[in-house]
């Protein structure tokens, strides 16, 4: 039934032909449940096994390492002689990888899909409802529940908790599906089940949500992209280059065994290309990032979006409990100190603390006031201690003081804390008794016979009190209220002056009035209460305490005692991490379900605006960015900083045209409905207080739901950025010297210099471990006094790339040189001419351009040991240049990241160890090398960090801020 909120009892009945009495007949409950089917969510199909598994393989780099790990399986299958065994490492090393890579893929989808299964926890099992066929109330199944069933509601408690201040909460005459009954019991006709519910529309909501891909996953998607068809290109260039050689004498004449040769060559120039190590790089950075977040609060769930969060450019915040501390505290207070005639002359005080805390003091003027010698103000204590369902209470393994029912009751209980007046002696006394300490006393003077439970009509809640035994309390029974100012004023003909009672003048009322008016529009507007008394009630027995309509008939010739401001103060630190986001460029945006004037002035507060700044254009209400066109609601998002009375769907539109700007957003929620939201932002953020639902849709959750936190997040992730940049540099450099290398050696027709297994060992583990330790790089110091960063921004810039190819080039022609030094110029090697080096494929017995040399000479361990220890060593040295992007190694020393110095000597020793412990040499075709060729390998590798100062230089001084 649409918009059933709108529509009266007679009319719903009608509509669904039912009784109030008697609920549906059974015939009509089957025809309902074949047009609306059951209540129920139905479940998520989520994607097998099977299906996560493929997906794990349609990227591009994946693919091609696939292809070369398939194609080296094959050629290894074939293979003849003593290789047979080591061909078969390189196929095998490839695959293991890929299978990791699929397993925590796998793994981290099959938790992504948990967000909408959570919804089903606040599916309740059973309801009661009245049927036709049944005298009495029937409890059934609530999936069997059908729209026309006149249901009957009962105290149930729950996780799920309604969001007060969500604007449909204004739907006074509906109950929704999953949130909590506190108190009372009511029947009503069921309008909606299933996917037709609210609930159901927010699971609709998420189903239908696609996850964007997260700034690094674009960029190494294009990377991939592009990696992939360079490294087409060069493997076609190597083999087509090669076709002359197909025939040579070292492949028995036959051209397709020439061709198959620099097939493998091929290969194994792809899998130089590809850094195997980048994804286990990549992943520990970001875990690293994690477990530094986790220390500051935010806990990451997904960990792609610990990097976007370096590029956040705008955070969309939640008021309550995030802005502002989510505890109530009473910070003025008023009582009537004389009144002449038309004159009225009030006594205002100031409280201080903005925390469930006993701790405070009240001032008038800025001097300490013994409230106990005021009668106004004992009277006042009195109501507000007693007129009073909660309670402050001290947790023990938490060491801190925390609310017991409602925040505003518990901010009137610390209140009589620090007015203590009766002047209790606390000291001494243990945490969790001075929680209470002078509520107790009170409450001891005076007995709670009965409450008259708050309700929306007349604005107010009141307590029948009678004087307990023995006590000094005033004589007879007592009612005392609080509530809305307008609501009590009205019931109000008298008010207190010290202890004699004053008839309420218009002119006083005014004055009333006038003062609570300026504390709720002023620069703090608090949230007022009334306080009264009743001093001659009813007696209990004429009192119909099952009929709420007569409350407010018990509830007259009140007379008016004072009246309590209160706030949910801003977070202390909150201040100076909205100054942080507006030096790094960040947006911060409020969004709250309170009223437009607490928003704005809390806004002004934070500093999200001024004192004195106009907000036209620049907060908005729910219904004013409904009204607007579609045009200037976009307009309205690209300005705003403040939204008040919104609903949870307003959140999801903003984060929709925020994205249309190519904003990078995060976003705040803690209830189900937000959970929409959450999942559509860059950044979903859930409050470690929030639901299950909102933490599953989330990316991170905020253990102390404090704002503070996220901007050390931001901060975080915007280091990790830097780091990734310079592991991307330190691999991706290698990488191409690998490529130069293989390009090189199969373009001069020289030997292998390296082959695929030996590519394999420094990808993944020798050049690994020096990039992971580039993580605990320490972070620039002006971090966040850059604006963010573009999403669009290119993972690798023109100059970067230069410098990757400069760096590169060098890397392959040392490897290659030193291979090259060990077959022209080393002693121990056979000290042939270049010439016959790069025609080495036509070496014979019979052929005199190789006389005296044994053609064996050219498959020799020497020199491929030579070439792999400079490809090491040398890596070792882009590993120290990785340190900063462009300070010297002069202004970053190397110990400056202890970590990177011993990731270095771990990566040196595993590089000795395949040297020189048995059977490790065999399987990497590697020998011992002597004190001369370890010379050589030094004075080959030194010069890349001479070559990395010289690009620093320039990018310091003549393209740095260009």
């Amino acid at each position: 039934m649409e918009n059933a909120h709108t529509k009266d009892t007679a009319e719903c009945l009608a509509y669904f032909d039912v009784s109030e009495t008697t609920g549906l007949a059974p015939d009509q409950v089957k025809k309902s449940q074949a047009k609306y089917g059951f209540n129920e969510l139905p479940a998520e199909e989520g994607k097998s096994i099977w299906e996560l598994v493929v997906e794990q393989f349609e990227d591009l780099l994946v693919r091609i390492l696939l292809l070369a790990a398939c194609i080296s399986f094959v050629l290894a299958w074939f293979e003849e002689g003593e290789e047979t065994v080591t061909a078969f490492v390189e196929p095998f090393v490839i695959l293991l990888i890929l299978i990791a890579n699929a397993v925590v893929g796998v793994w981290q989808e099959r938790n992504a899909e948990s967000a909408i299964e959570a919804l089903k926890e606040y599916e309740p099992e059973m309801g009661k409802v009245y049927r036709a066929d049944r005298k009495s109330v029937q409890r059934i199944k609530a999936r069997e529940i059908v729209p026309g069933d006149i249901s009957v509601s009962v105290i149930k408690h729950t996780e799920s908790v309604p969001d007060h201040r969500a604007v449909n909460q204004d739907k006074k005459n509906m109950l929704f599906s999953g949130t909590n009954i506190a108190a009372g019991k009511a029947i009503g006709v069921v309008v909606a089940t299933g996917v037709s519910t609210e609930i159901g529309k927010i699971r609709d909501q998420m189903a239908a949500t696609e996850q964007e891909k997260t700034p690094l996953q674009q960029k190494l998607d294009e990377f991939g992209e592009q990696l992939s068809k360079v490294i087409s290109l060069i493997c076609v260039a190597v083999w087509l280059i090669n076709i002359g050689h197909f025939n040579d004498p070292v492949h028995g004449g036959s051209w397709i065994r020439g061709a198959v040769y620099y097939f493998k060559i091929a290969v194994a120039l792809a899998v130089a290309a590809i850094p195997e190590g980048l994804p286990a790089v990549i992943t520990t950075c970001l875990a690293l990032g994690t477990r530094r977040m986790a220390k500051k609060n935010a806990i990451v769930r997904s960990l792609p979006s610990v990097e976007t969060l370096g590029c956040t450019s705008v955070i969309c915040s939640d008021k309550t409990g995030t802005l502002t501390t989510n505890q109530m505290c009473v910070t003025k207070m008023f009582v009537i100190e004389k009144v002449d005639g038309e004159s009225v002359t009030l006594d205002q005080y100031d409280i201080s603390g903005s925390k469930y805390t006993p701790e405070g003091e009240v001032t008038k003027g800025g001097l300490p006031v013994k409230c106990g010698q005021y009668d106004g103000l004992v009277e006042l204590a009195t109501i507000c201690a007693l007129c009073n369902d909660s309670s402050l209470d001290y947790n023990e393994s938490k060491g801190i003081y925390e609310k017991v029912g409602e925040a505003t009751e518990t901010a009137l209980c610390c209140l009589v804390e620090k007015m203590n007046v009766f002047g209790t002696d606390v000291r001494g006394v243990s945490k969790v008794e001075r929680a209470n300490t002078c509520c107790t006393v009170i409450k001891h003077l005076m007995k709670k016979e009965f409450t008259l439970e708050f309700s929306r009509d007349r604005k107010s809640m009141s307590v029948y009190c009678s004087p307990a035994k023995a006590s000094k309390a005033p004589v007879g029974n007592k009612m005392f209220v609080k509530g809305a100012p307008e609501g009590v004023i009205d019931r109000c003909t008298y008010v207190r002056v010290g202890t004699n009672r004053v008839p309420l003048t218009s002119p006083v009322k005014d004055k009333i009035m006038a003062v609570i008016k300026e504390w709720g529009t002023g620069r703090d507007t608090l949230r007022c209460l009334a306080l009264a008394t009743c001093d001659n009630p009813l007696r209990k027995e004429e009192m119909n305490l099952e009929d709420s309509t007569k409350f407010a008939e018990y509830e007259t010739d009140l007379t008016f005692v004072g009246c309590v401001g209160m706030l949910d103060p801003p977070r202390k630190e909150v201040v100076g991490s909205i100054e942080l986001c507006k030096a790094a460029g960040i947006r911060v945006i409020m969004i709250t379900g309170d009223n437009k004037g607490t928003a704005v002035a809390i806004c002004r507060r934070i500093g999200i605006f001024g004192d004195d700044e106009d907000v036209t254009g620049r907060a908005y209400t729910g219904r004013e960015f409904d009204d607007l066109p579609l045009a200037q609601q976009r307009e309205a998002v690209r300005k705003a900083c403040c939204y008040a009375r919104v609903e949870p769907s307003h959140k999801s539109k903003i984060v929709e045209f925020l994205q249309g700007f190519d904003e990078i957003t995060a976003m705040t929620g803690d209830g189900v409905n937000d959970a929409p939201a959450l999942k559509k932002a860059e950044i979903g953020i859930a409050m470690g207080s929030g639901t299950a639902v909102a933490k599953s849709a989330s990316e991170m959750v905020l253990a102390d739901d404090n704002f503070s936190s996220i901007v050390a997040a931001v901060e975080e992730g915007r280091a990790i950025y830097n780091h990734m940049k310079q592991f991307l540099r330190s691999l991706i450099s290698s990488n191409i010297g690998e490529v130069v290398c293989i390009f090189l050696t199969a373009a001069l027709g020289l030997p292998e210099a390296l082959i695929p297994v030996q590519l394999l060992w420094v990808n993944l583990v020798t050049d690994g471990l020096p990039a992971t330790a580039l993580g605990f790089n320490p972070p620039d110091l002006d971090i966040m006094g850059k604006a963010p960063r573009s999403p669009k921004e290119p993972l690798i810039s023109g100059w970067l790339f230069f410098r990757y190819l400069t760096i590169g080039g060098y890397v392959g022609a040392a490897t290659v040189a030193a291979a090259g030094w060990w077959f022209i110029y080393c002693e121990d090697g056979p000290m042939v001419s270049f010439y016959q080096l790069s025609h080495f494929m036509q070496c014979t017995a019979d052929n005199e351009d190789f006389a005296g040399i044994e053609c064996e000479v050219f498959e020799a361990a020497p020199p491929m040991t030579m070439a792999l220890s400079v490809l090491v060593t040398i890596e070792m040295c882009n590993a120290l240049n990785s340190l900063s992007e462009n300070q010297s190694l002069v202004r970053m020393p190397p110990w400056s990241n202890p970590w990177l110095v011993g990731a270095m000597s771990l990566s040196m020793s595993l590089h000795f160890m395949i040297i020189y412990v048995d059977p490790l040499p065999l399987i990497f075709k590697l020998t011992h090398l002597t004190v001369t060729q370890w010379l050589i390998v030094l004075k080959l590798s030194f010069p890349v960090i001479l070559i990395d100062e010289l690009l620093k230089f320039v990018s310091r001084n003549y393209l740095e801020g260009k």
